[in-house]
């Protein structure tokens, strides 16, 4: 019986969870996310390119950007910021590369780092997060990345 009412509890406080969830949109690039309940926006860069996300109490480095592929293709921009984090010490622990979109994630020490780039609409730039987070933080946070993963998007 408690195991039951317990579970009863749990489903209606999901909608609620879902609830707390906010959505940035890019206007310079044209791109969006869901960003994960609690998070707070510490203001637009200056120039206009996406916003760094902060969690109260919590180490977590939430950063939202877009960006010009003003000297390469989409793919080797991606592999371009997947060297950078290898030589920043990052061991990098999953990657998945396609034309359009890219993910990895990879840990320092305590830390873990998960990035996601997607290709925008006008094939000339690009959207992307990165969460830098503790290993103490993974379980909200792996949750939370999946689902600002598979938000991020053009609007086209």
């Amino acid at each position: 019986m408690r195991f039951a009412l317990i579970l009863l509890l749990s489903l209606f406080a999901l909608p609620a969870l879902a609830q707390g969830w906010g959505h940035y949109d890019n206007a310079r690039f044209g791109y969006g996310l869901d960003i994960p309940p609690g998070f707070v926006g510490q203001g637009e860069s200056g120039n206009g390119d996406g916003q760094a996300f902060a969690l109260a109490g919590k180490p977590i480095a939430l950063l939202v950007w877009g960006g010009l592929l003003a000297m390469t293709d989409f793919e080797g921009e991606v592999a371009a910021r997947l060297r950078d984090d290898a030589q920043a010490g990052w061991s990098l622990t999953y990657q998945a590369v396609t034309p359009r979109w890219a993910s990895w994630s990879g840990q320092k020490g305590s830390r873990i780092l998960y990035r996601r780039l997607v290709a925008l609409c006008d094939g000339a730039s690009y959207g992307a997060f990165s969460a830098e987070y503790s290993i103490a933080d993974r379980v909200m946070m792996d949750a939370a990345v999946e689902r600002m993963a598979g938000s991020l998007r053009g609007a086209c």
